[in-house]
């Protein structure tokens, strides 16, 4: 049954029962002309005539549709195009959005280096207070270095009165194992004179 409507749809186009209209005239046309009375010929004329109209209104009917088809065919392409063009637009836009959040990336990065850097920073003295204790620093530094410079003078002639000090004492010391070695002598020179 399937094969047999689909055969009827593959010869009659759209279903509209062209082929067999044609048919129908063509065998009209072949009574009318074998037709013997006047009547009948008349009869078989208006019944071709219908089946023409028939044929006529069917024929401007398919061109009429298809004529809509183009006009569709027209509508579709158009918002294919559209539609291409708004895809395009989206991966414009996509490509555009991707780019400014890695910049609001980059920029919020930036911001968190920055806050980072602001915390370490006030853990530090402003620059005008670690300038004072620069000044402090140094002053000291100086006092402390002309201490030290007061000290070494100081030590250097303590070292000076130190050695000053040893020579007197290996010369006072000389000088007594001098004098105690001529007390000797003179002990031992004196028993002798007796």
């Amino acid at each position: 049954m399937n094969e047999v409507i689909r055969k009827r749809l593959l010869i009659d186009g759209d279903g509209a029962g062209d082929d067999r209209r044609i048919n129908v005239l063509l065998k009209s046309f072949t009574k009318w002309c074998y037709s013997g009375s006047a009547e009948d010929g008349f009869t078989q004329y208006q019944r071709m005539l219908g089946t023409l109209a028939q044929c006529e209104f069917s024929m401007g009917k398919t061109l009429l549709v298809y004529d809509m088809n183009l006009r569709e065919m027209e509508n579709y392409e158009k918002i294919y195009n559209d539609i291409e063009q708004s895809i395009m637009s989206a991966h414009d836009k996509i490509s555009e959005c991707k780019k400014e959040i890695m910049r609001a990336k980059r920029i919020r990065k930036n911001r968190q280096e920055y806050d980072a850097l602001a915390k370490v920073i006030q853990q530090h003295p402003d620059r005008h207070e670690t300038l004072k204790q620069l000044e402090a620093l140094d002053k000291e530094l100086q006092q402390l270095s002309h201490i030290k410079e007061n000290v070494e003078d100081k030590l250097e002639l303590r070292k000076k009165q130190f050695h000053v000090l040893l020579s007197t004492i290996q010369e006072l010391q000389q000088t007594l194992e001098n004098d105690e070695k001529s007390e000797n002598e003179e002990s031992q020179g004196s028993p002798m004179d007796n």
